[in-house]
């Protein structure tokens, strides 16, 4: 198991405190990494993946933008655009309600769904794969680090 200063080529030690930001952000982007091979030969990224299971959490309900904005993992993401390529893939459809032309409804297609069926499996693999190394009483310990560095 290589050390965080290995992988950085540093001799010297790296302050706990920044030591804990870089292994996170290291350790965050080799995750995205595997997910996002795995998502590549389905031509698909991690945003849209994430919009179409908030689409699906949705249960045939319409959702706009903003609400999709909300919930993503990634709130740096254009979420106009991101909608606009699964649109494109038949995953999507988007609809001006009829009593409010300003409001804009999203839902998730049978084909977008029918996606999310196959895919679905091989995403739940990979993060299983990723967390094998810890026994579940530390992934529990981890989670709630994390969500204790967030708040």
């Amino acid at each position: 198991m290589k050390e965080l200063e290995d992988i950085l080529l540093t001799t010297s030690q790296i302050p706990l405190a920044k030591k804990t930001v870089l292994n996170i952000s290291y350790t965050s982007n080799i995750i995205r990494d595997i997910i996002s091979n795995i998502l590549k030969p389905f031509d698909i990224s991690i945003e849209q993946f994430n919009v179409l299971r908030i689409l699906r959490g949705q249960k045939g309900k319409p959702t706009n933008l903003q609400d999709i904005q909300g919930r993503m993992v990634s709130k740096m993401s254009n979420t106009t655009r991101l909608v606009d390529k699964l649109i494109i893939k038949g995953y999507v459809e988007r609809f001006i309600c009829e009593e409010n032309r300003r409001k804009v409804e999203i839902f998730i297609t049978p084909q977008g769904l029918e996606f999310l069926k196959e895919i679905d499996p091989i995403v739940e693999a990979s993060e299983k794969d990723i967390a094998s190394p810890l026994s579940e009483e530390e992934l529990n310990t981890l989670n709630n680090l994390l969500t204790k560095l967030r708040n």
